[in-house]
């Protein structure tokens, strides 16, 4: 019996140890960082032309080209990141670069690009176009715009900088050390660092796992992770560039706007111009209605006036000629404004019109401009601005309040064109499926302030209605059905008056309210009155923005000017 249990304990005594080695080696195995190697060529695969685009502390999705030794990106890339201003003509085959005083042109396949008539030569080609992507070369992007660029090979990739605003981190290797693919000793190695390198930390929303590592890019632009007790402190990394940022110059009145919109819709309605300013106050500028888009061509319809312009000049009054899109029936904006051909056409057009009849300046009112024609209407308005520019006429456009139109891209109309129109009505319009004010006061505000968080307050100009609505409600059954008609001032309070209505301030509006009941409908309305704008004008006041623009002249009350002129002279 005690020899039975020698033996036991003579193989426990040879068991134990082997056991402890073969745990101690697990436990050393799992311990062991990764000997493991991912080829960069395979941790960035590029194939044939292919170009990675890392850009500045990430990859980008897409890639470029690496062909004849030249790097080229694609256009969506360059307009994303590094400047907007460039334009892509996929109709004609040309990429344009507007500048304050030049239009900039170079042709797919061309070493060359124009400046009007002026040709400066490059020794590569500037534009290419792969499986209909067009991409521009990058030291042609780099002559405009403020991003810098290194070129590696193995794999073909370039690291662009060009987010020179930000909070940047970086910090130095203590010793030669790895990067790996993910924050984890066993993740296979991507790269080698040297003692004394600098990597720049990437922000990182997994905390947990980076108790131990840090996300970092080279300065190869390899990302990846690298453990933090082989860096040394951080510091702040300050990026610096010695581009100069175009500045805009701008045509500005040395004194606050009081525009009114001059609706004509034949020549003979110019000649009541001067019976409809004697009854205005301070009226500085008048914009008529004589410019209309004729065509896909870039045509337009005219009702301009020498005799006008003189009259209003003689009266003190500047004239914006203004421009609309409404002819929805001959004109499709997308097919228009997409070609640089029929672009230029209308801008000439535009511009031969307003030295023939010496008007002051022109006023854009493309109201049916869709998200797809977005792109091309603002390089519209950056063309017609450059040719604004070199003969002195003011360039206004005209917007919705802000809200669903974000594409009209106001804050590079409030960089090139002179003033930025908003016009603050409209809340409740004739297709509006519930009775409402023309413009409460929250939504004149709100235009407003939103307005101004885009464009310089000294380039807004505020639109303010001289009209309202008389809605009509009819109840059949559980359906209310809604329509409206629009008046002037005048005539809106006329209709109460006949109709014994007594209105009210609404607070809620700001303005006075009434209604009344009449052959089986409800009807409402919201006036628009000196008192309604007064309201308004105090806003605009306390804005300091560059004026106001009144729709349509002739809706308005006499009163209203004595308002006017007390906020705006």
């Amino acid at each position: 019996m005690s020899e039975s249990k020698n033996k036991i304990k003579a193989a426990l005594f040879l068991i134990v140890p082997v056991f402890l080695i073969v745990v101690i080696a697990i436990i050393a195995k799992q311990l062991m960082p990764s000997k493991e190697r991912i080829e960069l060529t395979d941790y960035y695969p590029v194939e044939g032309d292919e170009l990675l685009l890392v850009m500045q502390d990430e990859v980008a999705e897409t890639k470029g080209l690496y062909t004849d030794g030249i790097a080229y990106v694609d256009y969506d890339t360059v307009v994303s990141n590094f400047n907007k201003r460039f334009y892509w003509d996929a109709n004609e085959n040309i990429v344009i670069y507007t500048t304050a005083s030049q239009v900039i042109k170079a042709e797919v396949g061309a070493k060359d690009y124009f400046v009007n008539k002026s040709k400066t030569e490059v020794d590569y080609q500037i534009v290419k176009v792969v499986n209909d992507v067009a991409y521009i070369a990058v030291d042609y992007i780099e002559l405009f715009s403020n991003v810098k660029y290194t070129l590696y090979k193995n794999p073909n990739r370039i690291v662009f900088t060009y987010k020179w605003d930000g909070d940047y981190t970086a910090f130095k290797v203590k010793k030669d050390a790895v990067l790996r693919e993910n924050p984890d000793i066993k993740s296979p190695i991507v790269y080698d660092v040297k003692k004394g390198d600098q990597l720049v930390y990437i922000k990182e929303t997994d905390e947990e796992s980076l108790k131990k590592f840090q996300k970092v890019i080279t300065e190869d632009g390899v990302i990846g992770f690298i453990q933090k007790n082989r860096l040394k402190d951080s510091y702040d990394l300050a990026l610096k560039s010695d581009f100069k940022e175009e500045t805009y110059s701008s045509i500005t009145k040395d004194y606050k706007i009081n525009m009114v919109w001059h609706q004509v819709t034949n020549q003979d309605a110019n000649n009541s111009l001067l019976n409809l300013l004697d009854a205005t106050k301070g009226v500085t500028t008048i914009s008529p209605t004589w410019f209309s888009l004729a065509n896909n061509k870039g045509e337009i319809k005219s009702l301009a006036s020498e005799t006008y312009v003189n009259r209003a000049h003689s009266a003190g009054v500047e004239v914006w000629a203004l421009c609309d899109d409404f002819d929805t029936e001959n004109v499709n904006t997308f097919k228009l404004l997409s070609y640089t051909s029929r672009r230029e056409k209308l801008e000439n057009e535009l511009i031969a019109s307003a030295i023939k009849y010496n008007l002051d300046g022109i006023n854009i009112d493309f109201e049916k401009i869709s998200s797809e024609t977005a792109t091309h209407f603002i390089q519209f308005i950056r063309e017609l601005s450059v040719k604004c520019r070199s003969n002195g006429i003011v360039l206004s456009v005209d917007n919705y309040a802000p809200g669903f139109t974000g594409y009209y891209d106001r804050q590079e109309q409030g960089i090139v064109a002179d003033y930025v129109i908003t016009m603050a009505y409209d809340e409740h319009t004739g297709g509006s499926k519930e009775s409402g004010s023309v413009s409460s006061i929250q939504y004149f505000t709100d235009a407003i302030a939103n307005t101004i968080k885009e464009v310089p307050a000294e380039k807004t100009i505020i639109g303010i209605p001289f009209y309202t609505r008389l809605w009509k409600e009819v109840t059949e059954g559980e359906q209310v059905n809604v329509s409206s008609e629009a008046y002037g001032m005048v005539n809106a309070a006329n209709l109460l008056t006949d109709n014994g209505v007594k209105t009210y301030w609404d607070e809620t509006s700001g303005q006075n309210y009434g209604e009344f009941e009449a052959d089986g409908a409800m009807y409402r309305m919201w006036l628009e009155d000196a008192q309604s704008i007064e309201l308004k004008m105090k806003a605009v006041d306390e804005a300091d923005v560059a004026g106001v623009a009144g729709w349509k002249l002739g809706l308005e009350s006499s009163n209203v000017w004595d308002v006017i002129i007390k906020y705006v002279n």
